[in-house]
């Protein structure tokens, strides 16, 4: 179930997405903007956006990318400011992750929160993780699997020198069979979520490699308030890569 690139044209740009077509529909767990929760997936998509992205409305947006895909029945809509162009997959043992993996804006989990609660809507950075699991998992499983996917998720931001847990709007999804027999383990020491485990950590650590789509094409006024950003962010690091 490999995705397919593609671009829309939207605010003037070619912007790239990520394409899964599910046939047949996979059973999934997801904490996307669209089609979050658990329940049964035609297709997946993680859209790429400027980091200028303000939209109120990720839900409906990501409705309106897919209708105009032709993308039929209940999907999953992932968005993220990395050129999903540069998605990392990695492959354990019949588990497969692809990540996008954005760290423009990185975060302790449990910091205090400075600025008005809503914010994180309006940030556009997000470690996007898709995983395929070949066998069934039981909902229990899947809901274990992204706690699975956090946690390595943070070891690997630990090991790359980032004080960090993520970023602020993080999504996961994790995609499996809809019928078989269930395992009913997703922890990071059952059989499966091992195996997520290791290709979550290890999609993680190659990700930072990728860069913002907005980088990637940005103009000459742009460029003053990228190197700010990225001055901002270096400053928050401590200790973390320059």
């Amino acid at each position: 179930m490999d995705p397919v690139l593609t671009h829309r044209r939207e605010d003037g740009h070619d912007l790239p997405l990520l394409v899964w077509r599910l046939d047949p529909p996979r059973l999934a767990v997801s904490s996307a903007p669209l089609g979050g929760g658990i329940g049964l997936r035609h297709w997946l998509i993680n859209a790429t956006v400027p980091m200028s992205y303000r939209r109120d409305d990720p839900d409906a947006h990501l409705a309106e990318l897919a209708g105009g895909l032709g993308l039929a029945g209940p999907g999953v809509g992932l968005l993220t400011g990395v050129d999903v162009a540069d998605r990392v997959t990695t492959v354990e043992d019949g588990v497969t992750v692809w990540a996008t993996v954005g760290l423009g804006a990185p975060i302790w989990a449990a910091a205090p929160v400075t600025g008005p609660p809503d914010a994180s809507r309006t940030a556009a950075g997000t470690i996007n993780i898709v995983v395929h699991v070949p066998v069934r998992l039981s909902e229990a499983a899947l809901v274990n699997a992204v706690a699975t996917v956090a946690e390595a998720k943070a070891q690997a931001l630990w090991e790359l020198g980032y004080a960090a847990t993520g970023t602020a709007t993080d999504a996961t999804c994790v995609v499996c069979p809809a019928t078989g027999p269930a395992a009913p383990y997703g922890g990071p020491r059952s059989t499966w979520g091992a195996r997520i485990a290791r290709a979550a950590h290890r999609a993680v650590l190659t990700g930072p490699a990728s860069m913002p789509w907005s980088e990637k094409h940005a103009t000459a006024d742009d460029d003053d308030h990228q190197n700010r950003h990225r001055a901002a962010v270096r400053s928050d690091m401590l200790g973390g890569p320059s």
